[in-house]
């Protein structure tokens, strides 16, 4: 654009464009309507991912429904002794960090007690080798926050006798309430959840990581992380490994069969790591919206277990792999980049262009985003993309602004020189004139009045304006008519240009044509003018014309308060000379050889000469049109 090349104020206008933008994206990015947004690209940046990273730490032991077949006969109630040798294998496989995320509200022993049997030692033994288990300690147990019909907050607790059997009791219980985003879905979770003033707990993935980081000697880094992590109550972006099902599992069945904890394969699988027991079967409720699912989408086999939520924080916890904000200066360093980028460039091509420029800076943006991510950095992208949408706007309107007021300028420039079609054409050309002066190839045509000064002697004053008038409204059609501009009257003269403000391939034969249909012109206005003025014995009526071809400088010229769109140079002051042979030679017409060799087949040439114009160095070439064919006439009327 030139505006912007040549205005002084350009680069303000280009910053303030850029400020102006990236402020309101960067507060719109800030807000929960453009932050859901944001949290899709979020999203589909772990769809794309898939697997991440294998998972080091985690295993689940998963009550799934082959387990509930092979113990069909046993209600869960009773399954306190399987609980127990579950466990027990799993030490003895190598695991070093055992979660039950399986809520006990409730025991046989329990039940038993209430129906005071007679008779039965159940009601005290029958639970033991489970309590026994969770006495060894490094066995983490779940608590649930549950809201009552008042909406305050209750946390429901392990039943007594597996709470007090725990080795270091309430510590070794965890929150298994896992933190949700206002769109329901689980990015981030929180270390410690209060509750409402009667104490905090942590959550049960940290404390199952905390118990894993002080059991491995080379964790250190990840106890200083996760005491990082407890001085702050800030969610933190959960490093999910993949999507669901990218955990190992085991059934829980198979790890009841004898000699499972012998079995070199479910030792390979345990040994070191942190293991989550949960019930994954057919209609438990404890599935959740994860990245890896439209929240529209809601399929069970999309939505992840509570099980290997928690698994992907104790992965989180003891790896450090998970996606980290930008730092904020480098991130505004960015988002003013590109925005100032895909400013300049809006500038510098046309609206549809820019369009697609556009487009391929939001996919830009995107890709560049969804790189950051795959490297654990998140990089926001819809500010980005709404500072450059807003930008592309702001630059499109101050472009629209731009056009108006040049093709304003332009059409007041140009209007009274030239025919309403060229001005249309003119104005719906993609490149605007320059009106501050460029350089063109045209035809100049000078005409003026032969004996102009006796006929002006007499006549009066107002009718030497009058026959002025009437001549030159009959004398400019057969110019505008063929595309020319009129440029200017002097006095008896008519100045006019063939190939500026629009560029004509075919100037030489289009002045060439008016200039003839001028001459007949003149032949009829001496009938007017004769029998205007039959009084008073005028002379015959007669014009000549010059023509010349070549480059002239055509501009607004004049001062601050006179301007007019006109053209000079070597061109203009050769045809004037020209013009004035007429009468030395007397031809009606007088062209260059510039222009005769191109004004096509159908001009008929008369006399040449050569000559060396008034005020310039060299001969030149000129010739006497004598007419031109009425079909070639009538053709290039029709196509003017």
């Amino acid at each position: 654009m030139n505006w912007l090349r040549k205005r002084p104020g350009r680069f303000l206008l280009l910053a303030i464009t850029v400020l102006l933008t990236c402020t309101i994206a960067e507060i719109g990015g800030r807000s929960r309507w453009l932050g859901a947004y944001e949290n899709a690209y979020y999203d589909l940046w772990h769809q794309l991912s898939g697997v991440r990273a294998a998972p080091e730490h985690g295993l689940i032991v998963t009550i799934d429904n082959q387990t509930l077949i092979e113990y069909k006969d046993e209600p869960m109630v009773f399954w306190g002794p399987h609980f127990a040798r579950a466990v027990e294998n799993l030490r003895r496989a190598g695991a070093r960090v055992i979660g039950i995320d399986f809520m006990f509200t409730v025991s046989i022993e329990s039940w038993l007690s209430r129906l005071d049997t007679p008779g039965s030692d159940l009601s005290r033994t029958y639970d033991i080798p489970f309590r026994e288990q969770l006495n060894r300690g490094d066995v983490v147990l779940i608590a649930t926050a549950a809201v009552d019909e008042e909406g305050k907050n209750d946390i429901l607790m392990p039943i007594p006798d597996y709470l007090y059997s725990l080795r270091n009791g309430s510590a070794d219980i965890g929150l298994s309430n896992l933190y949700m985003d206002d769109d329901g879905v689980i990015r981030r979770f929180v270390p410690r959840l209060i509750d409402d003033g009667s104490g905090e707990m942590k959550g049960f993935g940290l404390i199952l990581a905390a118990v894993m980081a002080i059991k491995a000697a080379e964790s250190s880094e990840a106890v200083a992380r996760i005491e990082q992590f407890l001085r702050s109550n800030t969610p933190f972006p959960i490093g999910f490994a993949g999507h669901p099902g990218t955990f190992p599992r085991i059934s829980f069945h198979r790890l009841l069969e004898p000699g499972a904890e012998n079995d070199p394969e479910i030792q390979k699988i345990i040994s070191g790591k942190t293991v989550i027991i949960s019930a994954e079967y057919a209609g438990t409720n404890d599935i959740h919206l994860t990245p890896y699912v439209p929240k529209i989408v809601t399929r069970g086999k999309s939505l992840m277990s509570g099980a290997e939520i928690h698994a992907n924080i104790v992965e989180t916890l003891l790896t450090g792999n998970f996606p980290r904000p930008i730092p904020l200066p480098l991130r505004l360093f960015w988002l003013i980049a590109v925005t100032g980028a895909g400013v300049i460039l809006f500038f510098r091509v046309r609206a549809l262009q820019g369009l697609l420029l556009l487009l391929f800076l939001m996919i830009l943006s995107g890709a560049a985003s969804f790189l950051m991510f795959t490297q654990n950095q998140i990089l926001p992208v819809l500010n980005l993309q709404a500072a450059l949408g807003l930008s592309y706007i702001a630059v499109l309107g101050l472009r629209l602004t731009s056009e108006e007021k040049r093709r304003s300028r332009m059409e007041m420039a140009i209007r009274p020189y030239v025919s309403d079609a060229v001005v249309d054409q003119v104005i719906a050309r993609d490149r605007m004139p320059d009106l501050g002066g460029e350089s063109m190839r045209v035809t100049v045509l000078f005409s003026d009045i032969r004996g102009f000064t006796t006929i002006s002697e007499q006549l009066r004053a107002h009718e030497v304006v009058e026959m002025l008038n009437q001549y030159y409204t009959r004398v400019c059609e057969p110019i505008l008519n063929r595309g020319g501009m009129v440029d200017k009257f002097i006095g008896d003269a008519v100045m006019a240009l063939f190939g500026a403000p629009l560029p004509l391939p075919d100037h030489q034969e289009r002045a060439v044509a008016a200039a003839w249909e001028m001459t007949k012109i003149a032949q009829d206005f001496n009938g007017w003018l004769q029998e205007r003025f039959s009084d008073r014995n005028l002379p015959e009526f007669r014009i000549g014309v010059g023509l010349h071809s070549g480059e002239v400088v055509i501009g607004n010229i004049g001062s601050s308060r006179r301007m007019e769109y006109t053209a000079i140079g070597d061109t203009v002051n050769v045809a004037s000379r020209l013009e004035s042979l007429c009468k030395k030679f007397g031809w009606t017409i007088v062209a260059s050889s510039a222009v005769a060799d191109l004004a096509g087949s159908g001009v008929r040439i008369g006399k040449r000469e050569k000559v060396t114009p008034t005020g310039r160095q060299g001969e030149i070439e000129v010739v006497e049109i004598l007419g031109i064919d009425r079909k070639e006439d009538e053709a290039k009327k029709e196509g003017g």
